[in-house]
């Protein structure tokens, strides 16, 4: 069996769970996305076809929750947190820098799919910030030097193309 039915199946047994209910659409799409990586266009239309529910309902909970990702993100992941405090302490200039060095745009990835570049409102680390994750790891007072350095290390020290 391939992976793709692999996964379907454990949707499948997520719904049943849930007994199909409506009520539990933001779980299941957490597992959705758990299961799949991101949630597309045709899985938001599986769910909504599951449940019962309108399409629109379920795209408007998919895009309300910053936590989950539309498209298919990058190998790695960079992740600027433009909460209050870092975006006071500068977190603007280092997403900046990063879009510059690395020629992407936010919520988005590089042609080669090495790289993403995402936006959370907080992640609760306030005290240290600016704030970035580069692949589930905070960089506490972060830095553009640092943040870029350490982009660069994860992707082998090599520079994505543009």
């Amino acid at each position: 069996m391939s992976e793709i039915d692999n996964r379907r199946l454990l949707l499948e047994k997520v719904l049943k769970e849930h007994n199909f209910q409506e009520s539990a659409l933001l779980e299941i799409l957490h597992r959705a996305q758990e299961i799949y990586g991101y949630l597309d266009k045709d899985l938001l239309m599986d769910i909504s076809g599951s449940l019962n529910i309108p399409p629109s309902h379920v795209y408007g909970v998919a895009t309300f929750y910053s936590y989950f990702k539309l498209k298919k993100p990058g190998e790695h992941v960079v992740t600027g947190c433009l909460g209050t405090a870092c975006y006071v302490k500068g977190v603007e200039q280092i997403m900046q820098a990063i879009e510059e060095e690395f020629s992407l745009k936010r919520g988005g990835s590089t042609p080669d799919g090495k790289l993403s570049l995402l936006v959370t409102r907080c992640i609760g680390a306030c005290a240290m910030a600016p704030n970035i994750v580069v692949d589930d790891e905070v960089i506490g007072k972060a830095t553009k030097e640092v943040v870029i350095a350490k982009i660069k290390s994860v992707l082998g020290g090599v520079k994505t193309e543009t």
